[in-house]
């Protein structure tokens, strides 16, 4: 396998970033794995809140195993959205900008079919949002343990806080909190857009622990899916909001990426 850290230059960040990159390149054998009788797939990897855009050995196993090239961007604690902000276009550096330079650089993710969009807790809600933004990028989306935040956060005051954040940075992120449920930055938005202009909806995976704080959270995004007739598979199971949950879901969730 080769594990790849990219530096480049960012027009939508307006700066110079890196990423981390895995490549099943060299698998010693291939002989009875049938993944390895086609291209290879490539799903973009997004980290949670205070997380950062690095692989870890369980989900370079699992990338092996499906013949998965995996792209771990760096998207700091901005919930992968487009910030107001000068330097803060998040959304079009993951779904766009990004994108592109794997395509140019290294002939990977060509075609939607190709191409996936994955994350756990913050980087659940921005594979959800970036996917859903991108539809003709991203053939399907895998979100794990979501952080689907917005209905708790819209309205927030400037003298409120909750236990990770206070008003200032929900308000970097997703923008004025009084029009939050009505934006673009609401997922639900979106998906009615998409609805209403006859595009195609990525095909979507959720999974969420039931001693996760972010369950009820997720049951309401997947009513909201199934509500608008989003072909979605939401799973259930014992586990909390921690890495033991996502590297046993990644595993089903990339086995679900493959199947037709």
């Amino acid at each position: 396998m080769a594990v790849l850290d990219v530096s480049f230059y960012s027009q939508s960040l307006v700066r110079p970033v890196s990423f981390q990159m895995y490549i099943p390149n060299d698998i010693r054998s291939q002989e009875e794995n049938q993944h390895y009788n086609r291209k290879c797939k490539t799903v973009f990897v997004l980290h949670g809140y205070s997380g950062w855009g690095r692989g870890w050995d369980q989900i370079f196993q699992i990338a092996e195993k499906y013949n998965l090239a995996l792209v771990f961007p760096n998207g700091e604690n901005s919930f992968y959205l487009d910030s107001q902000a000068t330097a803060g276009k998040y959304g079009t550096f993951i779904g766009s900008e990004l994108v592109d330079y794997i395509r140019k650089t290294f002939g990977l993710c060509m075609t939607k079919e190709d191409t996936f969009i994955s994350g756990l807790s913050m980087g659940g809600f921005g594979a959800l949002h970036t996917g859903l933004a991108y539809p003709d990028t991203f053939g399907k989306i895998v979100a794990l343990s979501s952080a689907l935040i917005v209905h708790q956060i819209a309205g927030m005051k400037p003298n409120q806080e909750n236990e990770v954040a206070n008003y200032y940075y929900y308000r970097n992120c997703f923008g004025d909190l009084d029009q939050l449920l009505m934006s673009d930055n609401n997922p639900e938005v979106l998906v009615k857009k998409l609805q209403h202009e006859g595009i195609k909806i990525p095909d979507i995976y959720m999974a969420c622990g039931t001693e996760d704080f972010l369950l009820e959270n997720n049951r309401q995004f997947y009513k909201f899916l199934t509500d608008h007739n989003v072909k979605v598979k939401c799973i259930e199971s014992n586990g909390e909001h921690n890495m033991e949950f996502w590297n046993e879901y990644f595993e089903k969730g990339f086995a679900w990426l493959l199947e037709e």
